[in-house]
């Protein structure tokens, strides 16, 4: 009898355990350096911007195979940006 009611309490500790981490508060944060923090946000500027250039130099790489490989076919294509008087041309 003294076992089931060890094992009964044991959900009851794992939930109150449960709760007290989850009331638990962190430390403070370091105060960040001004400078380090441009720094970095220079740094991951400069990070995105390359990347956004490696993904545009990938995807006209695939353009240009797609084309060669199937020869362009079927309709002519029109820039994104086309109006009727660039179309006439």
């Amino acid at each position: 009898m003294n076992t089931l009611k060890l094992w009964q309490a044991v959900p009851a500790l794992l939930v109150g355990f449960a709760i007290g981490l989850a009331h638990a508060k962190l430390p403070a944060p370091p105060p960040v350096d001004p400078a380090k923090a441009a720094e970095a946000k220079q740094k991951a500027a400069d990070a995105a911007k390359k990347a956004a250039e490696a993904l545009g130099r990938a995807q006209d790489r695939v353009a240009e195979r797609y084309k060669k490989e199937k020869g362009g076919g079927g309709a002519a294509m029109v820039p994104a940006a086309a109006t009727p008087e660039t179309m006439k041309k």
